[in-house]
């Protein structure tokens, strides 16, 4: 083989041209220019979508839940706290635990293996809730089992000492600490406070590396007083439950309140709830009867019409009433008593329940009296009680009444009104004749509620009289007397309204008065719904609630006795009108 000679290849001997070196020198410094600019353009002119991208990989805000305020009761006890439970959350990809790990974890929060694993396989990698609001002696345990990616945060639950008891007052809150209900809701804002926040930077295993910023503090909510009393609360709940179960009833409520200072000292009703344990809630339980469902008055107005005829001069306490024969034909309707009785005073109109006496007592009065009255008494407008769902009930304008409405009105029908409304008008028959408004919240000490005059103290003071009357003998109400207290009140049976009409054998049952009768220092108001075992009339039924709940209630607020003797309650068969 002849050697090559490389150094006389024609190729290596040619002259290349100088354009082409120029051209690659040029390239090359116009990429670098480019790489140059776009690294300007990213890193200077335009870096807050990279930067975006970024702090969404590594950096996070971190909530610092804030306590939720809690409720008191008037004498200090809780009615509702908040306690820290913690809730567990994953990051799905990050989780390394074998079959008997994940079983161990499924155990502790009580849930099947099946639904954890489905959890953990959803579509989000990057977070699932567990389960939310776990005990901390569970939320220890789980902790110990260093599962990565299973992380806890700090969270709080609502607990409800009273429970069912004082349910419909206190109320609920939402897994996320929104009142729903009750005082929960009514007072949200303030008890619910303001969350903190503090942004760090977390590493792919979720853990803390590093605090950026400032950390801004959570305020916690603020305390609550109720005016509610929890020993009063309890008895009338109690009291109304056990009517309830004995009458086979559909429900029942209870509401007091004081006579002096307007407070709500308590308002239970029957079917109740526990507010921490609402997994089996219905609807019956969930309904605050006493505040929301309406009806119409029945005999519960006739106080207030004679109180206005009294009021205005048209009768005396001893103005004769003909009521014979025990009819009075108005137009095409018949008002009816339950017996003739004959000629009535003004007094036993109120004592014997006469529908004809309360008629013909009402034809003294014009539309517009009668109107005016009971709009400022509220009927017709929404309580103005800081609370949910209180029903605002009917009454038509005044222009609008023909004379059988009227008369009908005057003894409790063609309008309506919840039981709160009925109790808190009575507060013009036991404040002196002033409607005072009513409260939730603790008044402070010996405070006495200024009102809205609609009666003179001497009628007030007559009314209570007669009212007496409904709880001795011969009254409609003797079933209400009480142990060393004097009282006075009105019954009132009525039957429900059904379409157009009203249904033939579903009633209502309740009992609204005042005790002590000279001195009044609370009002109590019972309803029980469609009582079915026997009796349904509010005498018999009501009455006898509404006993035991001022007995105790007065006894708790320290009010002495005013009685010395007994009550002498008649045996005999009590009957009522409508």
């Amino acid at each position: 083989m002849k050697s090559i000679r490389y150094t006389s290849s024609p190729l290596l001997a040619s002259r290349t041209p100088v354009w082409r070196s120029k051209f690659i020198v040029a390239g090359l410094a116009v990429a670098f220019l480019g790489l140059t600019g776009r690294a300007a353009y990213v890193q200077v002119f335009d870096n807050a979508f990279f930067q975006k991208q970024g702090d969404q990989r590594v950096l996070r805000t971190l909530e610092l839940p804030a306590s939720r305020g809690r409720i008191f009761d008037r004498n200090g006890l809780l009615l509702a706290s908040s306690v820290v439970a913690p809730s567990i959350w994953a990051i799905p990809e990050d989780v390394k635990a074998d079959e008997g790990e994940l079983r161990q974890l499924a155990k502790l929060l009580n849930m099947p293996l099946k639904d954890l694993q489905h959890k953990l396989g959803e579509e989000d990698r990057s977070f699932v809730w567990i389960k939310r609001q776990v005990d901390q002696s569970v939320a220890q345990q789980i902790a110990e089992l260093k599962i990565a990616g299973i992380h806890q945060r700090k969270e709080y639950k609502r607990v409800y000492p009273e429970g069912a008891a004082a349910a419909h007052v206190v109320g609920f809150t939402d897994i996320e600490n929104k009142g729903l209900e009750g005082v929960e809701r009514s007072f949200d804002q303030r008890l619910a406070g303001r969350e903190g926040s503090r942004r760090v930077i977390k590493d792919r295993l979720g853990r803390v590396v590093e605090e950026v910023g400032e950390e801004v503090p959570p305020v916690d909510g603020q305390d609550i007083q109720l005016s509610i009393d929890s020993k009063i609360q309890f008895f009338a709940y109690q009291k109304v439950r056990d009517a309830v179960v004995a009458n086979k009833a559909k429900s029942g409520s209870v509401v007091v309140l004081d006579s002096v200072t307007g407070e709500v000292l308590a308002l239970a009703n029957y079917p109740s709830y526990a507010p921490d344990d609402r997994r089996h809630l219905t609807g019956a339980q969930l309904r605050n009867v006493a505040l929301t469902d309406t009806f119409e008055p029945g005999s519960v107005m006739k106080p207030i019409t004679v109180a206005t005829a009294l009021e205005l001069g048209r009768v005396t306490p001893q103005t004769l009433i003909n009521t014979s024969p025990g009819s009075y034909q108005l137009d095409r309707y018949t008002v009816r008593d339950t017996h003739n009785y004959g000629t009535l005073t003004v007094s036993g109109v109120i004592q014997k329940s006469s529908n004809i006496g309360a008629l013909k007592i009402a034809q003294r009065l014009s539309p517009k009296e009668m109107w005016n009255v009971y709009t400022a008494l509220g009927y017709g407008r929404k309580p103005e009680l800081d609370f949910p769902g209180a029903a605002t009930g009917r009454l038509r304008p005044w222009k609008s009444w023909k004379p059988v409405e009227q008369a009908t009105m005057a003894y409790g029908y063609g309008l309506s009104g919840s039981l709160f409304q009925m109790v808190h008008s009575y507060t013009a028959l036991a404040h002196d004749g002033s409607v005072i408004p009513a409260t939730l919240l603790r008044s402070p000490e010996s405070q006495t509620a200024a009102g809205l005059r609609v009666f003179s103290a001497k009628t007030a003071s007559e009314v209570r009289k007669m009212l007496h009357l409904v709880t001795g003998p011969g009254g409609t109400g003797q079933l209400a007397q009480t142990v060393g207290y004097s009282v006075g009140g009105k019954t009132g049976t009525a039957r429900k309204q059904q379409g157009k009409g009203y249904a033939a054998h579903k009633y209502r049952a309740w009992f609204v008065g005042i005790a002590p009768i000279e001195q009044p220092r609370i009002i109590v108001g019972v309803m029980v719904d469609e009582p079915s075992n026997g009796t349904y009339y509010g005498g018999t039924v009501a009455a006898p609630v509404f006993s035991d709940v001022v007995q105790q209630t007065l006894r708790i607020k320290g009010v002495p006795p005013d009685m010395a003797v007994k009550p002498e309650i008649l045996t005999q068969k009590v009957e009522e009108s409508f």
